[in-house]
């Protein structure tokens, strides 16, 4: 058939079957902020499916209810999993929640906080516990040299 011949109505319906987002099959560890980053998007995914349901406007905008069924569901998976991890004061390795300063070949210095999937944001220097990154430098300590993506990088101090 020609998609002439087709109805606006099939290709919203197309837009309203949105994927789930995918659940990472590692264990959901979150800071106490982490978690608090969670039950804020709980908050509002819920606020999202509650709107979307008391608009009315369900049949016109189907993709607004998907939306929030879908992140609705997201949310509610993570925040049940959520495996709360509270600071190590004074670490002495690398650990979850841990601040660690490191030192490039090329002079450089950098600052990652190791956190859970859903608070990572490289850009505001906090990285997944899963990453390639913190993966090389959990229970690594002070002195430590360790190789990331082909380079060294040495650990200068760990908050």
């Amino acid at each position: 058939m020609s998609v002439a011949f087709t109805k606006d109505e099939d290709h919203e319906a197309a837009a309203a079957n949105l994927p789930d987002r995918p659940i990472s099959p590692h264990p959901n560890l979150v800071t106490p902020e982490g978690l608090a980053f969670l039950e804020t998007a709980f908050a509002e995914a819920k606020a999202a499916y509650s709107a979307a349901q008391a608009s009315g406007l369900i049949n016109a905008d189907r993709t607004a209810m998907a939306r929030a069924t879908r992140d609705l569901r997201y949310y509610t998976a993570r925040l049940g999993s959520a495996q709360r991890i509270d600071p190590v004061t004074s670490p002495q390795k690398v650990v979850f929640g841990c601040e660690v300063i490191i030192a490039r070949e090329d002079g450089r210095e950098q600052t990652f906080r190791i956190v859970g999937e859903d608070e990572a944001d490289p850009n505001k220097g906090s990285i997944s516990y899963v990453s390639p990154m913190a993966r090389a430098l959990l229970g690594k300590e002070i002195g430590d040299e360790v190789q990331v993506a082909g380079a060294g990088v040495e650990i200068t101090a760990i908050r």
